[in-house]
């Protein structure tokens, strides 16, 4: 199932799933020349391309889990109304699919991280042990992805208006996403509104676990790790309370 959700997303399409590498490289491209040339935030000694490339990828496992279950009951609503079947199997299999397309741009991550230490000699993984914790960074990222986008698929549900203020927040909630810049680059006085942010502390140890420079701290990992938990088993709890009852509304 998750193997025909993947490829139906790039039916009809001139370079299929070649997308997949190509959007965030666009974006690599633009936040290169906007971030890093034109207002020159400061990305400390990793290179420039691989510190937003990292952050790309990431924020776009995030934004996919969250995204496409978010309007789950609206999307679905033909199916639901029809056949019964657990509804949490659609979410899940469409985080699935994204864990898919993150491994593709991981992937290339790897290769260009390669290519500066070859040719560049630029040097990584200062801690190599850290890297065992990247598969679970990775995992809770999503987690939070799927919890709130399973909270947000509720209320969807019932007030359609509110689709249009969930697409305006997850853009703003970029920008509290250490994605184009470090942590330790944010004034101290307005650090907490990124530290709130149950994404920064998984965002800076998996740069620095990878590319070895990152801000984080133990308190805050347990903080991203622990909002995961409740979030997701708050929305679950949440979203098949109510997965019957929103059928007859939608």
């Amino acid at each position: 199932m998750i193997r025909r959700e993947f490829l139906l997303n790039y039916q009809q399409t001139l370079l299929g799933p070649i997308w997949i590498l190509i959007q965030p490289v666009m974006t690599l491209v633009t936040y290169v020349l906007v971030f890093g040339v034109v207002v020159g935030v400061p990305t400390g000694k990793i290179p420039p391309v691989l510190f937003y490339f990292s952050g790309i990828i990431l924020w776009n496992l995030f934004n996919d889990c969250f995204t496409g279950t978010a309007y789950t009951f609206k999307e679905n609503d033909h199916l639901f109304s029809k056949v019964y079947f657990p509804r949490l199997v659609m979410p899940i299999s469409v985080v699935s699919t994204h864990f898919l397309r993150f491994l593709m741009q991981l992937a290339l991550l790897v290769l260009i991280m390669l290519y500066y230490w070859l040719f560049r000699q630029t040097p990584f993984l200062s801690t190599p042990w850290l890297l065992v914790v990247v598969p679970a960074v990775i995992l809770v990222i999503g987690a939070i992805g799927l919890a709130l986008g399973l909270f947000c698929s509720v209320l969807t549900a019932k007030y359609r208006d509110l689709a249009n203020f969930v697409s305006l927040g997850i853009r703003l909630f970029m920008f509290v996403t250490p994605v184009i810049y470090p942590l330790g680059s944010v004034p101290e006085n307005a650090r907490w509104m990124v530290e709130v942010n149950p994404l920064t502390p998984l965002f800076e140890i998996f740069r620095y676990a990878l590319l070895g420079e990152g801000t984080f701290t133990t308190y805050g990992l347990m903080y991203s790790v622990g909002f995961a938990a409740i979030s997701l088993l708050l929305s679950t709890l949440v979203f098949n309370k109510q997965g019957d009852k929103l059928i007859d509304i939608v």
